[in-house]
């Protein structure tokens, strides 16, 4: 089963050796807990908001898409303050082309740096579980819960994992990956 890891510098790895990021340690993390049952493709672009993932989701999808899509868009939205509501609309045409060419989705949900004043936190932070219910999305609440506040799991930006962060970023969204892919599979085999 083709997944394919879209996102921003978190799914590409910033900062760190290309075995130690986010896809090749979520690969891992399959190949252990389930064999053979998911190859993981990085499709992630350091910097990339949410309006530039929409930008090149169907031209990525091809022809030939995967079976399944980590979206993991959002952190640099809030990072720079855009609103939420530019945010909500991406994400949302996002999932709806997703929809459209069949591909299942897990939402890698993020919320805002609570510098960004109460109001900002409390219209970013819903998007992810509204949109994963509006779409019947499997949805990974928060993708550096455990990691996003302690420096011993953060690079010296405080923003990005280290090596150990990005191990505890796999193990919270491992098991939801995992569960969804073996769905997936089962679901083609009763279609077969």
């Amino acid at each position: 089963m083709r997944v394919l890891a879209f996102g921003d510098s978190l799914t590409a790895g910033y900062g760190l050796s290309p075995e130690d990021g986010f896809v090749a340690r979520l690969q891992a993390w399959m190949d252990a807990a389930a064999p053979g049952l998911a190859s993981i493709e990085d499709a992630g672009v350091a910097g990339d908001t949410t309006a530039g993932g929409l930008a090149r989701l169907d031209w990525l999808l091809g022809d030939d898409p995967p079976d399944l899509v980590i979206l993991q868009l959002g952190a640099n939205d809030a990072l720079r303050g855009l609103p939420p509501e530019e945010t909500e609309a991406n994400l949302r045409a996002m999932l709806e082309i997703l929809k459209t060419r069949d591909v299942a989705a897990l939402l890698a949900g993020m919320m805002a740096p609570r510098n960004m004043g109460p109001d900002y936190v409390a219209s970013f932070d819903p998007i992810y579980p509204r949109l994963a219910g509006e779409f019947d999305v499997t949805l990974h609440p928060f993708l550096l819960e455990g990691v996003a506040t302690d420096p011993a799991l953060n690079q010296a930006d405080g923003l990005h994992p280290n090596a150990q962060g990005v191990e505890v970023v796999v193990e919270g969204i491992g098991p939801r990956l995992k569960a969804l892919a073996e769905a997936l599979r089962e679901k083609e085999r009763e279609g077969a």
